[in-house]
């Protein structure tokens, strides 16, 4: 059976071309801009994370998706340095394909943060997800007080250049969809509130949604993103999966990630 695979080396990496960007900006859909839920309609129901590690899937069912690293921006000074993914990914090519881009500060070297920088940044994360079966795309930044006008001000401009039929997600502290929502008004389809790895704030959230209350702001009311690891408690039924492994994944794992994703009977 054929398989998309991504390469494992730089050169190979390099080969996408800022065509390859525009050929997908084409690509069809009905007339007119496509509303927010006609793109989230495209994406599965669960999308299985790969992170910077070898991944081979076993056949997955047509609801499950991945959404896989392309790579990592580092914003340092005035520079965009880009770190596309370097281990082998191995999946069916039937399965629909999420890109996920991270991005990352240079604390040594603080970056402006300027609309130059933003643009460049934004170049760079379209010619990460350029592949072929790609259907959307996620951004992966924690960002801080300081770095949010220019992580909006990149959110903006991506949804300007990347394909108009593309949903364009956003991993977000859970606090942003409660307390402090700054991602209210930023040009997203959907915001993943992540649910592991909550630190200080786990504690407050669980009791939140145990109590059956649910997200302040309705753009965090589409998905969640959840651990194998990590049990869920009781998580509102009707929302799209996003699911995290912290070991390979196998069959057994996309089994329990299937269970995960059960609607609550």
């Amino acid at each position: 059976m054929t398989a998309f695979r991504l390469p494992s080396s730089l050169a190979a990496m390099g080969l996408v071309a800022a065509a390859s960007v525009l050929s997908l900006s084409a690509s069809s859909h009905p007339p007119g801009q496509p509303s927010r839920d006609w793109r989230l309609a495209r994406l599965p129901r669960v999308l299985l994370w790969a992170w910077e590690r070898p991944v081979r899937f076993p056949a997955l069912p047509s609801t499950v998706g991945v959404a896989y690293l392309a790579g990592t921006l580092v914003l340092a000074h005035d520079d965009v340095i880009e770190r596309p993914r370097l281990q082998p990914l191995v999946v069916s090519p039937s399965t629909r394909m999420a890109a996920v881009v991270r991005i990352e500060v240079d604390e040594r070297r603080r970056p402006p943060l300027t609309d130059a920088q933003a643009h460049r940044a934004a170049e760079r994360i379209l010619t990460l997800a350029s592949r072929p079966r790609v259907i959307a795309l996620q951004i992966d930044f924690d960002a801080t007080s300081r770095e949010r006008p220019f992580y909006a001000a990149l959110l903006a401009r991506l949804r300007r250049l990347m394909p108009a039929d593309w949903p364009l997600s956003i991993t977000a502290l859970a606090s942003w969809c409660l307390g402090d929502p700054w991602i209210r008004d930023v040009p997203v389809d959907e915001a993943i509130p992540m649910l592991f790895r909550m630190g200080a704030d786990g504690g407050a959230v669980r009791s939140r949604l145990d109590a059956g209350q649910d997200f302040s702001l309705a753009v965090c009311r589409a998905s969640l993103g959840v651990s194998l690891d990590e049990p869920a408690g009781r998580l509102p039924s009707d929302r799209r999966r996003y699911v995290f492994n912290p070991k390979a994944w196998n069959e057994r794992a996309v089994a329990r990630a299937l269970e995960l994703a059960a609607p609550v009977r």
